[in-house]
């Protein structure tokens, strides 16, 4: 699920941390792409990927996992049996719990992603004179300014931005499984019905969180170049010297790309699930 993410959302991930960090560099989306395509070419929309990959894999392999231990957690809370089917507000809940444990596993690797989408834009801006174009070189970079702990800048605004927009997630993408199933069972679904929710609850994430992605973007991206201040105070900063908007910088790919990339996630995960599942039964 965490590679059919990536590999349908790349370019529009590196496009949104672009314009969140550099948001006076480009006018739009398309502006953007053309001049990341003049500049760099073709791989600099793929800046990223091998940690990006390794972050959505982790990610998504621990919230799931958590998710139907967190799924158990309301069970008992409200006092059901355990295979009782939960409400599109329970199985929300349970997501929101679940990604506060996938936040302490994505924090590191999405430092890493948001360095190498952003570091020609950093050369260009003089924040940094040399870039680091490989992973290898950004992980080293951070471990001799910063050590272990360098990889958990931005993680108080990885959890705001986590905790509460996969509550929308999980329950965006529950709540249109069941228009969609329509008193059916939600596993009679087929692929474009999974597709849409799996769009939708990502849509609903960003939607709701979007600013705090923002602030978390520019901490990771720019405490490269010395120490940068925590949310609040970058926060504060964006909206005094730039403006209320400039949270909003990047906004169009991220929607783009949250319906593509989390409809092929959902879809990839529920079909692997089955196919797991029925091999399970087989033995």
């Amino acid at each position: 699920g965490g590679t059919a993410c990536v590999v349908t959302g790349q370019p529009f991930d590196t496009a949104k941390v672009k314009m969140q960090t550099f948001p006076n560099m480009y006018k739009g989306l398309v502006d953007c792409f053309v001049k990341t395509y003049k500049q760099v070419g073709l791989r600099g929309f793929y800046k990223g990927t091998t940690p990006a990959l390794v972050a959505n894999i982790a990610e998504n392999s621990v919230l799931f996992m958590c998710y139907g231990f967190c799924q158990q957690i309301v069970r008992r809370i409200v006092g059901v049996d355990r295979k009782t089917k939960l409400s599109d507000l329970q199985n929300a809940a349970a997501g929101s719990f679940a990604s506060a444990f996938a936040t302490l596993v994505l924090c590191p690797t999405e430092l890493v992603k948001c360095r190498l989408q952003a570091m020609h834009e950093m050369q260009l801006s003089g924040k940094i004179i040399q870039g680091h174009n490989t992973v290898w070189s950004v992980v080293k970079g951070v471990i001799q300014k910063d050590g272990p702990l360098g990889f958990y800048r931005g993680l108080s605004s990885t959890l705001l931005r986590e905790v509460p927009g996969y509550f929308f997630f999980f329950g965006g993408y529950e709540l249109s499984r069941t228009f969609f199933a329509s008193g059916r069972s939600k596993d009679e679904l087929g692929p474009i019905p999974l597709l849409l929710s799996g769009g939708f609850g990502g849509s609903c994430l960003w939607i709701a969180v979007y600013p705090v992605d923002c602030v978390k973007s520019r901490i990771q991206v720019l405490s490269m170049a010395g120490k940068q201040a925590g949310f609040m105070g970058t926060f504060v900063t964006v909206v005094r010297t730039e403006g209320v908007l400039a949270l909003y910088s990047g906004l169009t790919p991220t929607m783009i790309r949250a319906f593509v990339a989390n409809g092929a996630l959902f879809l990839a995960y529920e079909y692997s699930r089955k196919l797991m599942m029925k091999q399970i039964d087989s033995y």
